[in-house]
């Protein structure tokens, strides 16, 4: 049996690992850091949202949202997600006619929607501003702890056999006449590549596949503020705004997560982020323009620490290396590839045992770019 490799330890080289092992399949995991430690991480709860995505992943989210209720069954942890509903809130009378656009096309498409009135969204967020107009409402979607889901994957990958090694970074893909046939790692070993190689390393996918391919990727740290807690919480939904860089969830225990891709600083030799106080301050006030009540907030945490790759379309790239039918990679996620990481990973798992990629996968290949 051919081993196979895969390069990244967040949900996407966790799950597929489980799904491959559990198969019967030999699987090694790298990981430069910790598990989770990249943009599966991080504070908080992660948004499950199907509105406002582009068209090309809602199949995927569609079956993502099929995934996520029962993935603590099978992961063998406490529930990981929770449906709460998703409104993205709009000020502007220009931003209706979108909204009904969207929610026209979201229902088609199998996800239900609606455009809320500005007193139908008093109804469901009572303490929104006065000059919130109307909203887009999506009930299905939800929150789900994106850290404890990814080491739940990864324990059970362990459980079916998989190999997973912290601290162990790839350096470049090693290649014959332009056929990659080992990974090389920063600690001067190679790893021959006998199955499959997947990157799944998100941002370090660009360099690594680089003498083949330009991904049209960069990267950035997004800002994840979460306030100390609050007595009385105004938030009930997760809220996301239509002008404003601003998306709002509320915590279990009664903190409000703030964020919505305001930018940090990231350095390179250390891996951390640091907050910029400028665009921490614009997050909370565009939080206390929408709501009010929230005048005072007191943030406890400010965090930068996890980098995310961006693609210039805004979806994902997922596809084979040229020359390369044996390495796959995924990258580009651009802050919004966590809902659909069950779907996709299932994916992955079907085009490695099967040969061939998923028809849902194609509108993500590198060719879209000409």
């Amino acid at each position: 049996m051919s081993k196979h490799i895969i390069v990244g330890g967040g949900v996407y080289g966790a799950a597929v690992a489980w799904h491959l092992a559990s198969r019967g399949e030999a699987v090694e995991l790298i990981e430069a850091g910790t598990i989770a430690s990249g943009a599966s991480g991080g504070p908080g709860r992660r948004g499950v949202r199907a509105n406002g995505r582009d068209y090309r992943e809602i199949p995927l989210m569609v079956r993502a949202r099929e995934l996520w209720p029962g993935l603590h069954e099978s992961l063998g942890t406490a529930p990981l997600y929770e449906t709460m509903g998703q409104i993205q809130l709009f000020e502007r009378e220009i931003d209706l006619a979108p909204a009904e656009a969207r929610a026209a096309l979201q229902n088609r498409l199998g996800i239900e929607s609606r455009v809320l009135s500005q007193s139908e969204v008093r109804e469901l967020e009572p303490d929104v501003a006065p000059f919130i107009r109307g909203g887009l409402y999506c009930p299905g979607d939800g929150v789900a702890f994106h850290k404890t889901t990814t080491l739940a994957y990864a324990d059970k990958a362990r459980q079916a056999g998989a190999i997973l090694r912290e601290g162990v970074e790839a350096a470049r893909l090693v290649a014959t006449n332009g056929r990659v046939t080992a990974l090389a790692t920063t600690q001067g070993e190679e790893i021959p590549v006998e199955g499959k190689l997947m990157l799944f390393c998100n941002a370090g996918v660009k360099d690594l596949v680089a003498p083949w391919i330009d991904l049209p990727l960069w990267s950035r740290t997004f800002l994840v503020a979460v306030s100390a807690p609050l007595v009385d919480n105004p938030v009930r939904h997760l809220v996301g705004h239509a002008s404003r860089t601003l998306s709002l969830k509320r915590e279990p225990d009664g903190r409000l997560m703030i964020s919505g891709g305001r930018p940090g600083t990231w350095d390179a030799a250390t891996r951390r982020g640091t907050p910029i106080q400028r665009e921490v301050d614009l997050n909370v006030a565009d939080a206390v323009a929408v709501y009010p009540s929230l005048e005072g907030l007191k943030i406890e945490t400010a965090d930068t620490d996890h980098l995310e790759a961006e693609c210039i379309d805004h979806i994902p790239i997922i596809d084979n290396l040229p020359g390369n039918e044996h390495v796959l990679y995924a990258a580009g996620w651009t802050g919004h590839g966590w809902a659909i990481a069950p779907a996709v990973a299932e994916l992955m798992r079907d085009w490695v045992l099967e040969g061939r990629k998923p028809e849902l996968l194609e509108p993500f290949a590198y060719g879209r770019f000409g």
